[in-house]
């Protein structure tokens, strides 16, 4: 059932993208924000460090409820069709917000006609915090960006969606608008227990689900080198817990794209690194992981 919600879903987000601005959930933002606030109070020490944790993990909770209620009522109710209906249209509302294939295109062609301020604000979407002045710096990192946002904003809540249904991928994407919200209001660098509680529940549920698309990373690309990539881990290790979740799915989608040689100053260059890095993230996501999906849920290991 999971699965077919699954299908239906994502090929409906192919068609309604004129609905893509209501999956920013604005609405969320005065209540993170005063929750922001009160981890700022409590910040300091290790015991508020767990007070910031235990709040950020209730106000998780609080928001996932309803939907957890919901998927347990309708179901067994009219042959599950309420439930399947249910499932995708929360599905349908947990991916994104935007979409990755055309923000990676639409840098592309601000790269191609030298549009500056295009790059910027692509650039800013992609991750999350004001990109670095220098072009070269730049396409690094958004090119780095294209593999972790494919965590975030698909395959985390795809994971989660087979996991544990619309319960599932509604929790993925809670706590990663939270996430997001807390990069905007409290700033890349800030290594308080406000940061610490929202990245660490926010790794919990990305830790498996990235390091599965990590490993679709290798099969679809380079595998020699984006396993040495994934076999040094010294950089990771240095890493705080959700950070380090990051940098190996950065890290091996680089090196399994085989382009580590390119010069990303080059206009040209960059542009060819960039798609290419949307057409790996599409090869593990449509060629390696959605035909696994497909068998596991054939012989009646996802439902």
């Amino acid at each position: 059932m999971n699965f077919l919600a699954l299908l239906l879903g994502l090929a409906l987000e192919r068609v309604l993208t004129h609905l893509f601005h209501l999956r920013e959930f604005r609405w969320l933002d005065p209540l993170f924000d005063s929750h922001l606030r009160r981890l700022r109070a409590t910040a300091g020490g290790r015991n508020r460090r767990w007070s910031a944790l235990a709040l950020t993990f209730l106000l998780a909770v609080l928001l996932v409820a309803p939907v957890a209620l919901l998927s347990v009522a309708l179901r067994g109710e009219l042959l599950q069709i309420p439930y399947f209906l249910f499932a995708v249209v929360v599905l349908l509302f947990s991916l994104g917000p935007r979409d990755l294939d055309d923000e990676v295109e639409d840098y592309g062609d601000a790269l191609e006609t030298g549009d500056a301020a295009g790059q910027q604000r692509v650039a800013e979407e992609l991750l999350e915090r004001l990109p670095p002045p220098l072009l070269a710096e730049r396409n690094e990192a958004v090119e780095r960006a294209i593999y972790v946002q494919a965590n975030n904003r698909i395959f985390g809540v795809v994971f989660w969606f087979l996991v544990l249904g619309p319960t599932g991928a509604w929790a993925f994407r809670v706590l990663d608008l939270l996430r997001h919200r807390t990069e905007v209001r409290v700033g890349e660098e800030d290594a308080t227990a406000t940061m610490e509680a929202v990245r660490t529940l926010h790794g919990l549920l990305a830790w498996i689900p990235a390091r599965l698309l990590a490993l679709g990373y290798v099969l679809a690309g380079n595998f020699e080198e984006a396993m040495e990539s994934w076999r040094n881990r010294g950089r990771e290790a240095h890493l705080p817990f959700a950070a380090g979740t990051s940098e190996i799915v950065a890290r091996v989608g680089a090196a399994a794209s085989g382009r580590g040689a390119l010069d990303v100053a080059d206009a040209v260059e960059a542009l060819d690194r960039i798609r290419g890095a949307r057409s790996l993230v599409m090869r593990t996501l449509w060629m390696i992981w959605c035909p696994v999906i497909a068998v596991l849920t054939l012989y009646d290991w996802l439902t």
